[in-house]
């Protein structure tokens, strides 16, 4: 481990965590954080939180508010990410339309053409919650996703059911790409001098 100002140097990954406003991010992501459920307010601008995941990661988490205003800014928090956490009310089949061509949008910036994706399909203890077989196929995954890694976990952000397997998902997929990253940078470096 590497020492900067004396201190160990930590590794980690910036995380977009996206959705529609009232899916559910901010609330995943203090249980995440704190093991507790908090009430939250749909967020106007967003959170930030670091997670560490294992002894020499860090997750650096941007919860950004997902109402229709907000949703134009989203672009500024996705260079130099590491994964993107998209989350989606499964429970909200009126909005489950919008949340996909939202997705959609997302996918096409060229600044995360290549990250993992883990889309967590919140509130499955509400009555008539898609699963994450049903949330695959309508935000089309397997069409959307094929140029990278891309999970679908089903989860509860009050229960916290789910959570823990969300989070050794991203960030698995996060040191895996930063590795992959670095090696492409050095190899490039490389046949460049």
């Amino acid at each position: 481990m590497g020492l900067q100002n004396g201190k160990p140097s930590r590794k980690g990954a910036n995380i977009p965590m996206l959705g529609l406003d009232s899916a559910g991010k901010s609330t995943l992501l203090y249980k995440l954080r704190y093991k507790d459920a908090f009430i939250t307010l749909p967020t106007i601008g967003f959170n930030v939180d670091m997670i560490e995941v294992g002894k020499d990661f860090t997750l650096t988490f941007w919860d950004v508010g997902g109402q229709k205003k907000m949703r134009e800014l989203w672009g500024n928090f996705l260079e130099d990410a590491g994964g993107l956490v998209y989350v989606v009310d499964s429970a909200d089949k009126r909005r489950l339309e919008e949340s996909r061509r939202e997705f959609e949008l997302l996918l096409k910036n060229e600044s995360i053409k290549t990250i993992p994706v883990v889309v967590l399909a919140n509130k499955q203890d509400l009555p008539g919650a898609l699963n994450a077989e049903e949330i695959t196929r309508k935000l089309k995954m397997k069409k959307h996703c094929s140029d990278r890694s891309w999970y679908v976990q089903p989860c509860c952000a009050l229960t916290g059911q789910g959570l823990p397997e969300a989070l050794q998902r991203v960030a698995a997929f996060a040191r895996h790409y930063k590795k992959s990253k670095e090696t492409f940078m050095a190899l490039k470096e490389l046949n460049s001098s």
